[in-house]
């Protein structure tokens, strides 16, 4: 009798005249022969039920078995991009309402105001602030305009050389958020690079849900975002770029 290893690999052509023992002690030898060439199954004839007490395995209740938890994973994989497709162009739709929005701003008073107020809630969240540095020129100084002041180098301490950083599972910093920082369970900052005449600046958004922001998400929305924000300000103050 013919023995063929496991070492044949599993696209090895079994070939010639074999009788089934050549074949039943091929498949002892390779016992993950199936699993390796699942295709083959939908061309066998399976045994409807176990005979008896014989130790004949009902191949047919092990396909429909492989089938199920195939379609069962197939469904989930696509119950899951559904979500993120759902969510990805809600949250295309939500940024773009926030572009108009500043497009639509007709004072840099009501620029910051949609900036530091509007923005919140056309992007579901619980706080969204505009940062710039103590040296910036011909920006608000006020916070009571709707702007945070912070001390020059602040922004770097937070971002690095990184333009956009979020992370969750987080308690909100009173030196971006505010009073509205014990809110702030998730977070995104946005580095801002309004003119070469003005310190840096930066958005930051919080939100209670601990889920909205994350490492591994994707920025390109926010990043759009901001470069419509700086656009906007260099418009109203007739700034450089």
């Amino acid at each position: 009798m013919r023995k063929m290893g496991r070492e044949q690999g599993a696209n090895q052509r079994v070939g010639g005249a074999l009788n089934a023992g050549e074949v039943v002690a091929y498949l002892r030898d390779n016992p993950d022969f199936l699993i390796r060439n699942a295709d083959i199954v939908q061309h066998l004839t399976p045994p409807l039920t176990r005979r008896g007490d014989t130790n004949i395995a009902d191949l047919q209740y092990y396909m429909i078995e492989r089938l199920q938890a195939e379609m069962g994973r197939l469904r989930a994989e696509q119950q899951e991009l559904l979500a993120v497709s759902r969510g990805n162009l809600n949250n295309q739709n939500r940024i773009h309402a926030a572009a108009l929005f500043l497009l639509d701003a007709q004072s840099f008073e009501q620029l910051i105001q949609t900036i530091t107020t509007d923005l919140a809630v056309l992007l579901d969240l619980d706080v969204a602030c505009l940062i710039v540095e103590s040296g910036a020129r011909d920006l608000p100084r006020n916070e009571t305009a709707g702007v945070r002041v912070v001390k020059a180098g602040a922004i770097d301490g937070w971002l690095g050389r990184r333009e956009i950083v979020l992370a969750n599972n987080l308690y909100g910093d009173p030196n971006i958020f505010g009073g509205a920082a014990g809110l702030v369970r998730a977070q995104a900052l946005i580095r801002l690079h309004i003119s070469t005449e003005t310190s840096p600046g930066m958005l930051a958004f919080g939100s209670r849900n601990s889920e909205m922001f994350h490492q591994g998400q994707g920025t390109e929305l926010l990043s759009f975002l901001a470069r419509v924000v700086e656009r906007c300000i260099r418009s109203w103050l007739d700034l450089p770029a």
